[in-house]
């Protein structure tokens, strides 16, 4: 029953994680914002995220009360939505948007530790890919319905979904027992260890450094792409409905995911980790060539599956990696905690990034420039993995 619940609460709050998400660009497009201006309120959301996710993750490491870690955070959220609907000028959405990613990374790292508290490291791989295919189910049809309601009613009805989302997150959260998380097994301690890993050892962890300059590459290329398609779509005229077309975008992406990160958590029981995350590599340069390259709005069915591919395989593979590193340390969630700050770093910065060489050199040349970053991903993991066991 508590991985009824928890399935459910990762249905549900999927589509309040985030904030505004993708939505996000368009919304303040439509409050005739710049496109740079746009990517520097990401970035900054982005740098906030920096400097709190490794902190919280190690709070979460020693705090009892996850379940209300999460609360609060999902709460946060929808605080930040509000207000940025309401006052979308530039102070009251950067504040706003760092509130929002503040609490995103919580929400993240308190859910992955309560599913290890819950099923342990045996068990651990399956559920997160069960984690994650919910997430991403969720993700699709509240896409589906924000795309449609959109439509009739604008993007204030997005800001009613969340809202609505939340508070059923909320409850499914609330429902799972306290009692069967195991804390001393969700921060990655073995039975019979009473003391974690002092913290300067996992700063000389050769596998997690490696991970982390990875997955750093991987979203300093991929954070910009969803995103910046319906910016594009939106200032060549291609769409007259931004709403509807980003829905879509994110609808046949997260669809995609939900069998990817089934796949994944069935593969990374049979096959290396490091395999995994080579196939997820491969897709995202694909990716943003086919943006760049490709003047037509259907261009996002063949685009947003590889996005599918690749996200949900490395929603997958990063906690499980992480998983294995980590076991018996003591720092599971301080250890992931580090792999979210590269990753939101990298991540604030493709907005911003992306942002620029789209106004200056334009969009095409901007998606061009994401992809050869995320080649470079992919050639470093190779390198320096070629040696080097991940489970």
């Amino acid at each position: 029953m508590p991985l009824y619940f928890l399935n459910l609460f990762n249905f549900l709050v999927a589509d309040v994680r985030d904030g505004l998400g993708p939505f996000l660009g368009v919304f303040l497009q439509q409050n005739h914002w710049q496109v740079n201006k746009i990517g520097f309120v990401m970035t900054l959301a982005g740098l906030t995220s920096i400097i709190i996710t490794t902190p919280v993750s190690m709070l979460i490491d020693h705090i009892r009360y996850k379940k209300n870690i999460g609360i609060i955070a999902t709460i946060s959220i929808i605080i930040g939505c509000y207000f940025i609907y309401h006052y979308p000028n530039l102070p009251m959405t950067i504040i706003s948007q760092m509130l929002i990613a503040i609490a995103g990374a919580t929400l993240i790292s308190a859910t992955v530790s309560i599913t290890m508290g819950l099923v342990g490291p045996d068990l651990f791989d399956k559920q997160i890919g069960y984690n994650e295919s919910f997430n991403h189910a969720g993700n699709a049809c509240a896409a589906l319905i924000a795309g449609i309601a959109s439509y009739y009613f604008g993007l204030k009805a997005i800001f009613i979904l969340m809202s609505c989302s939340a508070f059923l997150a909320i409850t499914a959260l609330a429902l799972i027992p306290s009692r069967q998380i195991d804390n001393k097994i969700a921060r990655g301690l073995n039975v019979n260890q009473t003391s974690p890993q002092p913290f300067f050892k996992l700063l000389k962890n050769k596998k997690l450094f490696i991970l982390a300059v990875t997955i750093g590459l991987f979203h300093l290329a991929n954070a910009a792409m969803l995103p910046l398609l319906s910016q594009s779509m939106v200032a060549k005229n291609i769409i007259n409905k931004p709403g509807s077309y980003t829905a879509m975008t994110i609808i046949i992406a997260q669809t995609t995911m939900i069998p990817m990160a089934i796949f994944a958590a069935f593969f990374a029981k049979r096959h290396e980790y490091r395999i995994l995350l080579i196939l997820a590599l491969v897709a995202l340069p694909a990716r943003g060539l086919l943006i760049g390259t490709i003047q037509h709005p259907l261009v996002l069915l063949p685009a947003e599956i590889l996005d599918g591919v690749g996200a949900g395989l490395i929603g997958v593979a990063i906690p499980g990696i992480v998983a294995k590193i980590m076991q018996g340390s003591g720092r599971f969630n301080t250890g992931l905690g580090i792999i979210f700050t590269c990753q939101g770093l990298c991540a604030s910065c493709s907005h911003y990034l992306a942002g620029t060489i789209a106004k200056y050199h334009g969009y095409d040349q901007a998606f061009l420039t994401l992809s050869l970053i995320a080649l470079c991903a992919l050639v470093f993991w190779l390198v320096f993995t070629k040696d080097v066991s991940f489970g």
